[in-house]
């Protein structure tokens, strides 16, 4: 039987809306009604609004959320709201637009996946898993571990959407490796529970969505993009481009990331769920490049272009929001939204010297 924390037991609250789009999504969701007029007015400011925004990430955010968990008190037929969906389909329009220019490939897909390899001069400066094994406080590895609950909590679930619209090698492949991430049959081998795990040993509330309103718009969009990508039967190449990117680069930056919680003398837990993957990954790597990537390609050469844009894509938005949590814990501030409160055994940065703006 599994001692394992269930994050996912009961429903998120809505979050806190900050702009018009979200404000528009929240009401309709908390009030269960859906008037036209705030709805049209959204629509109108979506087509204008910042696509890597605070106000358009949590809007998605929340959108996608009714595809996973939904949220307590909200009907679950608003998951296919028509009115909900148009809404956002304006949102995701506005945010793939931008990431079509912003994070165009400059190469094929096996040369993108190549370059994953490869460290770029300077990468040890720029990157939070070196920061964090070289000399990172354990108040910020707990700033990491909230915001990337927001995905880990439902890990390989936006993956999941891809198994459909694959097949031969490619689906074959993309089950096998799925079987592991959901614990190979094993409900306390699951790593969504794994990562559960090391959020309560870090001292962490590891309740499902419970640090959505500490997050930066970076952190939502980066998960944002698995569900735009899993939702699309059309963007299957790129979920196939953001799958391998996660799979190719997770095993050093695990290996990082662990050698971190050993240093700040984090407890098993927390350093286990690391541990997993630096093992498992390395395995998945040559399964993905090999089984799922080359499958697919193999029997779909047009989507090449696509599994490239899904890998720049990703690495685009994981470097904004490594940027973000740079900066903010280079001048001792806290990187989230609302700072999380200071155990007992741990030393808090100093909280923000101003409010967060919307494209906080």
């Amino acid at each position: 039987m599994s001692t394992l924390p269930e994050s996912r037991r009961t429903q998120p609250e809505l979050p806190s809306p900050i702009g018009q789009l979200s404000g528009a999504v929240v009401t309709a969701l908390r009030e269960g009604e859906l008037p036209s007029g705030p709805l049209a007015a959204a629509q109108e400011s979506a087509r204008g609004a910042d696509p890597y925004g605070l106000d358009l990430q949590l809007a998605l955010y929340v959108l996608y959320e009714l595809h996973y968990q939904g949220f307590d008190g909200v009907d679950a037929d608003q998951e296919w709201e028509p009115r909900l969906l148009d809404l956002r389909r304006t949102l995701e329009r506005r945010f793939l637009d931008a990431l079509r220019i912003d994070a165009a490939p400059e190469a094929d897909a096996e040369r993108t996946l190549a370059a994953l390899q490869i460290e770029p001069a300077g990468f040890d400066d720029n990157s939070v898993s070196h920061h964090l094994r070289r000399d990172g406080e354990l108040w910020q590895f707990r700033e990491y571990a909230a915001l990337r609950s927001l995905y880990h909590l439902k890990e390989a679930d936006p993956h999941a959407w891809v198994i459909p619209r694959l097949h031969g090698r490619a689906k074959a492949a993309m089950v096998a490796v799925e079987y592991d991430e959901f614990g190979a049959g094993r409900a306390d081998e699951i790593h969504a529970g794994l990562f559960a795990a090391l959020m309560a040993d870090l001292g962490l509330d590891p309740t499902y969505g419970r640090y959505l309103d500490a997050a930066p718009a970076q952190a939502l969009a980066t998960v944002n993009l698995m569900s735009l990508l899993g939702l699309h039967r059309g963007l299957r190449g790129a979920l196939v481009g953001h799958f391998a990117t996660v799979e190719i680069t997770s095993s050093p930056g695990s290996r990082r990331l662990a050698e971190a919680l050993r240093r700040m003398g984090a407890g098993p837990a927390a350093q286990r769920f690391y541990d997993e993957h630096v093992e498992a990954d390395a395995v998945h790597e040559q399964i993905v490049r090999r089984e799922v990537v080359g499958g697919l390609l193999s029997a779909e050469p047009g989507l090449d272009a696509d599994v490239a844009f899904g890998v720049t894509a990703t690495g685009f938005l994981e470097d904004r929001l490594g940027a973000r949590l740079l900066a903010q814990w280079r001048q001792e501030e806290s990187a989230l939204r609302i700072p999380l409160p200071s155990p007992v055994d741990s030393s808090a940065p100093p909280a923000p010297l101003a409010p967060l703006g919307q494209n906080g």
